[in-house]
């Protein structure tokens, strides 16, 4: 459901390859005039692929921001113009050297609302074979190959940190748990919801 708001006025204050930093007086619902520092991202892809064996391919890199190198689902930024499915197959190839037959985009989510505008979309990537790899110069990553209760075990011990990991995961445990019990899917917009 969209709401109305109206821009008073934008300073930008950073503009780079991938993002821009935004200072924005608006008009928000209820009349408020507030300033909000805003994030300003084209959206990402985020790829839950799966191997033949039933298991799920994972990349570890480092990370900047978290001073650290993390396990993650395949990510990436979206180029202009290109749709989920794209994306998902470009950036599953540079960095996994994998190549799907079939995608299926799950659903979407803003990983941090707040003050970013990036809206990262769920991929599911199956009937993997693997060529090579072409990651980005500026990326060193390393694959892992997991089971369901390797992935479970690990969720269960906080090994993983990347939200959108997190989500993508316990999507994929959620559902393969309902399927085993026979439970009802829940479906992808609630009645009522809208698209």
């Amino acid at each position: 459901m969209s709401v109305a708001f109206h821009v008073l006025k934008r300073k930008t204050i950073y503009k780079g390859k991938v993002l821009e930093l935004t200072v924005d007086r608006i008009i928000e619902p209820g009349d408020l005039n507030v300033i909000r520092e805003l994030i300003r991202h084209p959206g990402s892809v985020v790829v839950l692929p799966h191997l033949p064996d039933g298991k799920v391919v994972l990349v570890r890199q480092f990370r900047y921001a978290a001073r650290k190198a993390l396990w993650e689902l395949v990510a990436g930024s979206l180029k202009p113009g290109e749709t989920p499915a794209q994306g998902a197959r470009r950036e599953l190839l540079e960095e996994t050297g994998y190549r799907a037959q079939s995608f299926k985009l799950l659903f979407s989510f803003y990983p941090s609302p707040g003050f970013l505008s990036e809206r990262m979309y769920l991929v599911e990537a199956r009937g993997l074979k693997h060529f090579e790899a072409h990651p980005e110069a500026d990326e060193r990553i390393r694959i892992g190959k997991f089971t369901s209760d390797q992935l479970r075990q690990w969720l269960l011990a906080r090994k993983f940190e990347d939200a959108k990991t997190i989500i993508g995961l316990l999507w994929l445990l959620g559902r393969t748990k309902a399927s085993r019990f026979g439970t009802k899917q829940v479906p992808t917009t609630p009645a009522g919801l809208g698209g």
